[in-house]
């Protein structure tokens, strides 16, 4: 099951308490104060994992709490510090405090870790107030609490390409085809229902990921369909690649078809963010076993702000060639940041 948001309540160790203790020793008479200090409370740690792929595990467990320190104890024995809790998230989590929606951290990379919450502070032993008018204290201080939390924990799949398009554009046949991503494929509108990731071996030794967003339609950006439980998915894609399945495009009016269907897809992007239609993009038509040789040479010719292929997942027309576009694009977005 794919689970991309999560609520949770975790706290950190509280410290443990000083110690109030005096010598006491045969021939060491008045041997003053020897408290311990209380240790400290374990932290609330994040991991970023890239073994993980979805916050199933929280549906589970949604308590967290580290160990508290030990309290301090006589002949200058400090306490045991309280052990860690490690919390492991998939890489692209964003740990966000659940009552004022605040955005504590984001991890991004594999083995990222944030101390989220710190355990408290252990308190003084009684060794510590002692002083030229005060020989023996009797006091020692409490262990600091520890912070405690309501946590949300959101999930933005990073991938190199994000699939967009409506529901049955080809978004999924696509992606089984060309890694090895098994998705549920069928004809009916939004067969999927996750978002999947699919590895893309190019040539040899190169790859990269590509991410089957389930389908966007007009009104999205305001709840329709799957509303935008998903377009926080392409938020990290670098690149996007916008399927417009062709066969439901007329020959006598194709290219005033494809503009409708670009720009309601353009149009929901910005409406969620706007800078995702900055994005660069592939456009794909695809289906093109299904379609005439007239209305496949009227979409070559069409002149496209970005770049256009014209494909067949079923028959694997021009399959490779897409992968050498979305490869030399992702190499030169990558040149383009550095």
């Amino acid at each position: 099951m794919f689970l991309d948001h999560a609520k949770i309540y975790a706290k950190s160790g509280d410290g443990g308490n000083g110690c109030v203790s005096f010598r006491r020793e045969k021939f060491v008479p008045k041997g003053g104060p020897n408290g311990g200090d209380g240790g400290k409370g374990g932290d609330v740690i994040f991991r970023a994992s890239s073994q993980l792929s979805t916050l199933i595990d929280f549906r589970y467990k949604a308590h967290y709490k580290a160990e508290r320190g030990h309290h301090g104890e006589g002949a200058l024995k400090t306490g045991k510090n309280g052990k860690d809790i490690l919390i492991r998230v998939p890489c692209g989590s964003i740990i966000k405090d659940f009552d004022s929606g605040k955005v504590l951290y984001e991890l991004l990379k594999d083995g990222e870790e944030k101390i989220v919450l710190k355990g408290g502070r252990g308190g003084k032993g009684n060794t510590h107030f002692k002083n030229s008018t005060n020989q023996a204290p009797r006091k020692a201080q409490p262990g600091e609490p520890g912070q405690e939390k309501t946590l949300q924990i959101e999930l933005k799949l990073i991938a190199d390409a994000g699939l967009v398009g409506f529901p049955n554009a080809g978004k999924s046949t696509l992606i089984s085809k060309i890694s090895s991503a098994k998705p549920k494929i069928a004809d009916y509108a939004f067969t999927t229902l996750t978002p999947n990731l699919g590895i893309v071996r190019y040539k040899e030794y190169d790859s990269f990921v590509v991410a089957d967003i389930p389908g966007i339609i007009e009104g999205a950006s305001s709840g329709k369909g799957l509303g935008i439980q998903f377009l926080r998915h392409i938020e990290r894609t670098r690149i996007l690649l916008f399927l417009i399945d062709s066969t439901n495009l007329d020959e006598t009016k194709t290219r005033k078809e494809f503009l409708k269907d670009y720009k309601i897809l353009l149009k929901e992007l910005k409406t969620y963010e706007a800078h995702l239609i900055d994005k660069p993009g592939i456009i794909c038509f695809t289906k093109a076993d299904a379609v005439s040789d007239e209305l496949k040479k009227k979409l070559a010719r069409m002149k496209t702000k970005e770049p256009k292929i014209i494909i067949s997942s079923v028959s694997g027309e021009n399959l490779e060639e897409l992968k050498t576009m979305i490869w030399n694009l992702l190499q030169k977005t990558k040149e383009s940041s550095e």
